[in-house]
């Protein structure tokens, strides 16, 4: 076994081949593997090298790269945690800080691989802070601590949950951020290689080790992740010059809450000759530019090879990936440019054994599985025990709210809290004679409901230019308000997810959204500029998830009921509220 492996025992409760159903997720191509690119043998030498423990891109490949490359060649970001820079850029005034280049991309660049992001375009001089939760799994006292970060900002500080699984908290400024860091570290948490170039949240179940039709608890595998991304939380330079962003997830349930379709790689469970292990999805990515679902890698690994795999395919990225137009970085460019087959080739060559077996046939993901609502009250696998889905609108949450949500986690639950790719909480290990109590607790009858209406249900938006440069219109707010006006004109009686995002980067996830939501800039009645949206429908996820496609441009934003309205009467069976008699 190799030295980056965790031996997992095989979950007891698989199906065996004999009685699982007949109708599957297939990870594995359902044809023979296309035939393979022609690549020149020159373009497989490794684009960086080591140096002096950091990863630094060769200088005969430095000819037209991107800006950000050019930042990370002259000072490794990691080098800001990993040789104490940020304790002296934190004493730094402002002013200061603006006169040079160098520590002007610290603060704006650099300190993303942080996790810190300079709100520098409206609100200078603060931070928003991401952190790690791998699984989406969140303590009570991790709760209150960064609920005692954001409250000392006053209005500035608040905290969201992400389509990552994940906290970010805003409101930050530069002086307090060492002893943030410190208390991260004292409650188990951390920011480090949580953005730009880097690994991002590992994904899982949120359902993990609770879920009476779990396949496999995915805790341990996206812990392992983590930890091995930033070398328990005290860096890792292998991976952090990656020429974009990445993303992972491990799949451990039959409803896909993972979205293994929009991540570069998936890890989907499946048995191969009595062993439990997971076939492999790579390349899945939303960008401003282009967006694709992952495809299948055609391999499967054992269990033990978790960690391996993640290496050897973060390496094939780092070291051949393109590090031009920052538009063409993501890894399904790679894998677009050198064919699926010399890819996973590259892959196979970097793994322990120098080889990769093909897929599986034996998935374990049924494909015929309606989507379970996690929301409200439901049995655990542990008998007298049951979890409890929270309704969080938009996302968002106040400090206050985060000393709650800790409170109701430790009186009622054990201590835990869930966080999910719908910004919303699940409460879990909740005694079953508790129940009632909780869900007459007022934050949940009066704010987190646990049985929002059908639109609010399905209701995601990202952070809207209230915070984010990049944004084109607010988003938050809007989508609660169009939302609420939506609902007072019609009728809707089956689950509809509607997603909001400010920019064509898609952190809202419009895509994969029965009606999605993409800020743009639009013209009025009378040819004005003003606050619009594409519009998407169509996005699906589960296991017959695809993306949507857009079906309207550049409505402005003041017209948007309506139209909303009339597509959830045309394409979702709504009936107006006149009619509903």
């Amino acid at each position: 076994m190799s030295s980056f492996s965790v031996r997992f025992f095989t979950p007891q409760s698989l199906p065996s081949s004999s009685v699982r159903p007949k109708t599957w997720v297939l990870a594995a191509p359902t044809s023979a593997p296309a035939a393979s690119v022609e690549v020149d043998a020159g373009r497989l030498e490794p684009r960086v090298e080591e140096r002096g423990g950091y990863f630094v891109l060769k200088d005969k490949f430095r000819e037209g790269i991107n800006p950000q490359e050019k930042v990370k060649i002259e000072k490794d970001p990691l080098k800001l945690f990993m040789e104490a820079g940020i304790e002296e850029l934190a004493q730094m005034p402002l002013e200061e800080i603006e006169k040079a280049k160098h520590s002007k991309d610290d603060i704006d660049v650099r300190l993303k691989w942080l996790g810190l992001f300079h709100r520098r375009k409206h609100h200078y001089g603060r931070f928003m802070m991401r952190l790690k939760l791998p699984n989406g799994v969140t303590t009570s006292a991790q709760t209150r601590y960064l609920a005692s970060v954001i409250r000392k900002y006053g209005k500035e500080g608040c905290a969201d949950v992400t389509t990552r699984q994940n906290w970010q908290i805003r409101g930050v400024v530069l002086p307090d951020v060492p002893e943030i860091l410190k208390g991260l570290e004292e409650v188990g948490l951390t920011s480090l290689q949580s953005g730009m170039d880097s690994v991002r949240n590992p994904v899982g179940n949120p359902l993990a080790g609770i879920d009476p039709e779990e396949i496999v608890d995915t805790r341990p595998y996206t812990n392992l992740l983590s930890q091995f991304i930033t070398a328990n939380s005290r860096g890792n330079p292998a991976f952090a010059n990656l020429p974009r962003k990445w993303n992972a997830c491990v799949v451990g349930s039959h409803d896909l809450y993972e979205h293994p379709h929009i991540n570069d790689l998936a890890y989907m469970p499946a048995t191969k000759d009595g062993r439990f292990g997971f076939n492999l999805l790579v390349g899945g990515f939303f960008s401003g530019k282009r967006c694709d679902e992952a495809i299948p890698l055609d391999a499967w690994i054992p269990a033990d090879d978790v960690i391996p795999l993640c290496k050897a395919v973060l390496e094939v990225f780092r070291d051949l990936g393109y590090r031009g137009n920052r538009q063409k970085t993501r890894m399904m460019w790679l894998i677009d440019e050198l064919g699926l087959e010399v890819f996973r080739s590259e892959v196979a060559k970097r793994m322990p054994q120098k080889e990769l077996e093909r897929a599986s046939p034996e998935d374990l993901v049924q494909k015929q599985w309606e989507r379970r609502d996690y929301l409200g009250v439901h049995p655990q696998k542990q008998e007298g025990f049951s979890y409890v889905g929270i309704h969080i609108p938009v996302g968002r949450v106040q400090a206050n709210d985060m000393d709650e949500l800790a409170r109701l986690a430790d009186t009622y639950g054990s201590g835990e809290l869930r966080l999910t790719v719908e910004q919303n909480i699940i409460i879990p290990n909740v005694e079953n004679s508790k129940i009632e109590t909780l869900l007459n607790e007022p934050l949940l009858k009066d704010q987190f409901l646990p049985q929002p209406s059908i639109l609010m249900k399905g209701l995601v938006a990202c952070t809207g230019n209230q915070f984010c440069g990049q944004a084109i219109i607010e988003t938050k707010a809007r989508a609660m308000k169009v939302t609420e006006e939506v609902e007072r004109l019609v009728s809707v009686t089956r689950p509809v997810r509607m997603h909001w995002t400010g920019c064509p980067n898609s952190c809202g996830q419009v895509q994969v959204a029965d009606i999605g939501f993409m800020g743009c800039m639009a013209r009025d009645e009378n040819g004005k500029p003003c606050e619009g949206a594409d519009i998407f429908l169509g996005g699906r996820i589960g296991s017959d998830s695809h993306l949507g496609q857009v079906y309207k441009k550049g409505v402005p934003c003041k017209d948007l009921v309506p139209v909303v309205a009339d597509i959830l009467v045309e394409q979702f069976g709504a009936v107006p509220r006149e009619r509903e008699d």
